[in-house]
């Protein structure tokens, strides 16, 4: 059953009356951005609420995420309620072209993927009208007041799931309490994914008997997919060379990690040093920074193998997972500055040893859990992230240790999402048959 979230603010009716002014500029400059990565004028009008795709007969969940990371969590909980839920039918929203075509690689049975409305009344109503979705479950920080407040007018049962804000966030909202209380009062189930999360909504007016403290939903999801061609292709060439992997690096971070990587040289002269940055589009850029550094350098996105290059800058999409399954030694970029850090679950399911920087807010507690095991290491600066890597590179047992350490954190935290599931059910009303309309 929806919940009742009281009277809409005047702030509230302010937002409304804006979304709808700003609609057209708004729509514009999501169509250019959708636009520049080749999505058809078809596809960029859902963005106004205009559907591609049928609705499914009988009962449908509605996901709503925000990019690349946030869609791809849920996608291995959609399945696990697929298989609860033999009768439903998902729908998963979402605002950017790469997480759309990485979605549709990955989409579970009976789902489908459509670009997100944007947050205006009559684009909102819209999109509800096609769809009529029976439950939405919106994933993260993603409190679009229109679409909550649309959906809750028509009985719409709501969840927000891996609920997670910054403080910056939080203080904002908290400035406009009744505001924040109608918004998220809207919600019957809220599962925080850390306690501080929970702290901050509570603190926002949260109702206290709908707010639960769980886990993050991105160290439950499923491996990341794996090109056998392309690892096969990979070992080939890299051979005996031993090998470490800088994923999902930012911009600042490429210069300390090949400093690392020059001290590591000096011991182990034939090392390969696998760099992904987190933004693919910068690939000429790092690779310029990494010959002015004096590395030699063979790049993915032209077709090159490692050979015998010192450097080999991965710039591609969708081979993340290929390469944690290439390399048993992942440095995690983001947080060596401070980003707030990146997913270690996936290279732990590979069975990877992790070294992290010290800025890793976003997953606080499975770095904690992970460091507590032995599967990841947490370093500095570059100076320590050397020596890491070259304990592993030095002493096999370590780097056994904490591989194995990893799997098994891993196999643990994958039973939780059966948990999740039921709790979403439990509190959206699913485990009941679907009325007739």
């Amino acid at each position: 059953m929806a919940q009742r979230p009281g009277a809409p603010t005047a702030l509230f009716r302010f937002y409304r009356a804006a979304s709808t002014a700003l609609a057209p500029l708004a729509f514009a400059l999501a169509s250019r951005k959708l636009r520049r990565h080749g999505v058809t004028a078809a596809r960029r009008r859902e963005r106004l609420g205009h559907a591609t795709l049928s609705r499914p007969s009988g009962r449908l969940i509605w996901f709503h995420a925000a990019s690349v990371g946030e869609s791809l969590s849920v996608l291995t909980l959609i399945a696990r309620m697929g298989a609860r839920l033999a009768d439903t039918e998902f729908l998963i929203t979402s605002g950017t072209a790469t997480s759309a075509r990485l979605i549709n690689e990955r989409l579970p049975p009976r789902c489908r993927h459509q670009f997100a409305p944007l947050d205006a009344p009559r684009i909102v109503a819209r999109f509800l009208d096609h769809w009529r979705p029976d439950a939405g479950i919106f994933v993260e920080s993603e409190l679009w007041p229109v679409m909550l407040a649309e959906a809750g007018a028509r009985g719409i049962p709501l969840a927000l799931l891996n609920a997670r804000l910054s403080p910056r966030s939080a203080a904002r909202w908290q400035r406009h309490p009744e505001t924040a209380r109608f918004v998220l009062g809207h919600f019957a189930l809220i599962l925080t994914q850390n306690r501080d999360s929970a702290m901050r909504l509570a603190a926002m007016q949260a109702p206290p008997e709908r707010l639960r403290e769980g886990s993050n939903l991105k160290a439950l999801s499923a491996p990341l997919p794996v090109d056998h061609a392309a690892l096969d292709a990979l070992r080939a060439a890299l051979g005996p060379r031993p090998h470490w992997l800088a994923s999902s690096t930012h911009e600042g971070e490429e210069r300390i990690v090949l400093a690392a990587a020059r001290d590591l040289l000096r011991s182990h002269p034939d090392l390969c040093l696998l760099l992904m940055p987190r933004h693919p589009e910068r690939g000429d850029t790092v690779e310029a920074q990494i010959r002015a550094a004096g590395f030699t350098c063979a790049r993915r996105s032209r077709g090159e193998l490692p050979g015998e290059a010192q450097v080999y800058l991965a710039d591609t999409l969708g081979e993340t997972g290929t390469f944690y399954a290439l390399c048993p030694r992942v440095f995690l970029g983001g947080s060596l500055l401070p980003i707030g850090g990146h997913n270690p679950f996936e290279p732990a399911q590979a069975g990877a040893a992790i070294v992290s920087g010290p800025h890793v807010a976003n997953f606080a507690e499975t770095y904690g859990a992970l460091a507590d095991c032995g599967a990841a290491r947490l370093v500095r600066d570059g100076d320590e992230l050397a020596q890491v890597i070259g304990t592993w590179l030095d002493r096999p047992q370590d780097l056994s240790a904490a591989r194995e350490a990893a799997v098994r954190f891993a196999a643990a935290r994958a039973e939780e999402l059966d948990a999740v599931a039921e709790r979403l059910c439990s509190a959206l009303g699913l485990d009941t048959p679907r009325a007739a309309p």
